[in-house]
């Protein structure tokens, strides 16, 4: 079965730097719905539209067409007693960008030095360019309620709460793929 519209692709992949470090390597595969529902980058879809399982590729992705770039402005200094105790950089908070109060962005300490502590709304990934090693391993119709709810249940996919094991725990190494948000 080729990947199109409405199909569910199972997909390895390696997420490394322009310079070829490896930032990430999936533990599990993973599964999205094909075509536009934005269960994965635009770029990753197109690169694999029409292809099969057993098809092996490496794309780079500009950082206009993954996280984004770098937006200084999402940095902000805050006073330490601003936030909670303990505080240890990696640690992240939900906030409003200073030009959007209606906009939430999850911001994540990147530094605390005396009273002050530096929060970063921009995504770890911004401004990098990406390169995404892919190999195919598996391609199915998707159902009738993977298409209506626009991302795939099941093993790897999304459950709706029935899974057993859905205490917030997710592999390390899987922490950059991307979610639908409903």
């Amino acid at each position: 079965m080729k990947i199109a519209q409405n199909t569910v692709v199972t997909v390895r992949y390696k997420l490394s730097d322009a310079q070829d470090n490896l930032i990430e390597e999936s533990r599990e595969p993973m599964v999205y719905l094909h075509g536009g529902y934005e269960n994965t980058l635009p770029k990753i879809e197109e690169a694999l539209e029409g292809k099969q399982a057993g098809y092996e590729t490496t794309i780079q992705v500009e950082p206009g067409d993954a996280f984004g770039e770098y937006d200084a402005a999402l940095v902000k200094i805050e006073a330490r007693s601003n936030l909670p105790t303990p505080l240890e950089i990696g640690m992240q908070f939900e906030g409003t960008p200073d030009d959007n109060e209606d906009e939430t962005t999850i911001f994540t300490v990147t530094d605390i030095a005396d009273d002050k502590v530096v929060l970063d709304g921009n995504h770890p990934l911004a401004g990098m360019a990406l390169r995404f090693a892919l190999s195919v391993t598996e391609v199915r119709a998707a159902t009738e309620e993977e298409i209506e709810h626009q991302h795939v249940h099941g093993a790897h996919g999304h459950d709706h709460g029935h899974d057993h094991n859905h205490d917030g725990d997710h592999d390390e190494g899987d922490h950059f793929r991307s979610h639908p948000i409903h």
